[in-house]
């Protein structure tokens, strides 16, 4: 489509003036600071970014698709995400983000991607395209037998070079955290997400594993593993030393040698699903908070 005023551009991160208006966009529109990922390297180097811009290089209408490859049921699925979709106030309602959606979907279906997912709050808005949701689930532990501590675990730090260096290697080489339902690698959004929630603490276990978690004095919440192998959830519990009187894991905890029963969970947002690779997804499974974009 060509709308007057407006320049259409994609794959447009190479430019650092594009990318401070696609951050001003998304900080207007949702409060979120996007910027914050230069210190960890920039931008995911998969993303596809569809935009509009004014003739004053403002960003005024965005939709961006990524790879976020996926073990599902023990198969490795080429994936896309789908992220980052905003039209400032004035320049909605003219089919912009209609636009940009389906040069996204057409770029995707033709690089060959096998399952198109998303996070949104306005589920209609993407029936019509053919995404159906997803329901997820919390798993809740049963407190597994203590063991004897291992070596002491290491609370880590973005902010220090080498405990950042550490996060990306691991998150680079990782074991996906689960064989039926888990990205097999994205560390961008999980660099983001920890910094967008500072009670998310990030422990290193001898260096071959990143335990990701919040604890209250009551509840663990046991959000990610990032590590060449996955460790027991005894063994986490001890090395992290903490004693809770409820444990919820937020993934399919199949690789964690315990006893865990799935609740509904009830998120802001939703997760959608379409493509071939859809059909093969079976519940009751959770995408990490670590992993949500």
């Amino acid at each position: 489509m060509s709308e007057p005023g407006l320049t259409f551009r994609q794959d447009y991160f190479g430019d650092p003036c594009a990318w401070k208006a696609l951050a001003e966009l998304l900080q207007d529109t949702f409060s979120i600071d996007v910027d914050m990922q230069a210190s960890f390297g920039g931008p995911d180097p998969t993303s596809m970014p569809f935009g509009y811009f004014d003739s004053e290089g403002r960003c005024v209408a965005n939709f961006t698709a990524f790879s976020m490859p996926m073990m599902i049921n023990g198969t490795a699925v080429k994936a896309a995400g789908y992220q980052s979709g905003a039209v400032r106030p004035e320049w909605r309602e003219r089919g912009l983000y209609r636009d940009l959606m389906q040069r996204a979907f057409a770029r995707t279906a033709a690089e060959g991607y096998e399952l198109d997912l998303l996070l949104t709050d306005k589920p209609a808005l993407y029936e019509r395209y053919g995404f159906r949701i997803l329901p997820q689930h919390i798993f809740i532990a049963k407190t597994p037998e203590p063991r004897k501590p291992g070596p002491p675990a290491r609370q880590l730090s973005l902010d220090s070079p080498d405990d950042l260096r550490l996060i990306k290697t691991l998150l680079q080489n990782r074991q996906p955290v689960s064989a039926q339902f888990a990205v097999v690698r994205q560390k961008e959004m999980f660099l983001l997400n920890a910094c967008f929630n500072s009670a998310i603490r990030l422990t290193a276990l001898a260096d071959n594993a990143i335990i990701a978690w919040t604890f209250d004095g009551a509840t663990f919440w046991l959000l990610d593993i990032a590590g060449t192998t996955i460790p027991s959830l005894a063994t986490i519990l001890s090395m992290l030393d903490v004693e809770p009187e409820r444990i919820e894991i937020c993934f399919s905890p199949d690789r964690l040698d315990c006893e865990a029963s799935p609740e509904p969970y009830e998120g802001y947002t939703m997760l959608m699903a379409r493509g071939k690779a859809a059909d093969d997804i079976a519940g009751p499974f959770i995408l990490s908070p670590m992993a949500e974009f």
